[in-house]
């Protein structure tokens, strides 16, 4: 059996889900993986990897 890493479990809880942590405490593991975007593919952006993203690729106005 592996070992569950609780502490970044909740931190990714809180920080990326923006869950409260009687929230977290409350969801089974199966609610959480889902919420984490688990099985469907790519893991969508962060809030970060947003930025970055959009400060390498401005939205410019043409003619301005």
């Amino acid at each position: 059996m592996t070992e569950i890493d609780w502490p970044g479990l909740l931190r990714t809880g809180v920080q990326r889900v923006g869950l409260k942590p009687e929230e977290f405490w409350k969801l089974t593991p199966a609610e959480l993986l889902l919420m984490l975007g688990a099985g469907q593919g790519e893991v969508p952006l962060s809030r970060a990897q947003l930025e970055q993203l959009a400060s390498r690729f401005p939205d410019t106005v043409k003619g301005v």
